[in-house]
């Protein structure tokens, strides 16, 4: 049963914060296709998630907002950000820089097409979780003997 829970505990992180579940992975000496799988498969949940309840979980928050500004020095910072990377630039920069939910939102609020948004966030998930286990699990060979014994 514990085994189960870290592979639920690698999915789970991954929507969270892309970077947390091949950590926890590696940690835990997990195979590599399962941590590569489940981390790209937690991200997607996310992105799904805010694909097609986006503008409902947009709606809610902002209920709660009061004084709502238009112009803030966060919606210049993404119009920025989309402005000078486009959908394929903020998809492959979501599990690195802004974390599967902020990306999520942020291709929604902006208007790109879901079939677009899928295809690259799952290009990025399944790019970044290959790089990110690969680096974690045999990287750290390269400085072993830096590492005092």
């Amino acid at each position: 049963m514990a085994t189960v829970l870290k592979y639920f505990t690698v999915y789970f992180l991954s929507g969270l914060k892309f970077v947390f579940g091949p950590t926890f992975g590696v940690a835990n000496d997990l195979p590599v296709i399962a941590i590569i799988i489940l981390t790209s498969l937690g991200m997607m949940t996310t992105i799904y998630l805010f694909t097609f309840f986006g503008e409902e979980i947009h709606g809610f928050f902002q209920r709660f907002r009061k004084n709502k500004k238009v112009f803030t020095n966060k919606s210049r910072r993404f119009v920025k950000i989309w402005k000078k990377f486009g959908l394929k630039g903020l998809c492959l920069l979501t599990p690195l820089l802004l974390t599967p939910p902020g990306g999520g939102l942020l291709v929604n609020l902006i208007g790109a097409k879901k079939k677009d948004i899928l295809k690259w966030m799952w290009i990025s998930a399944v790019l970044w979780s290959t790089i990110i286990t690969l680096i974690l699990k045999y990287a750290f060979w390269l400085v072993e003997d830096f590492i005092p014994s």
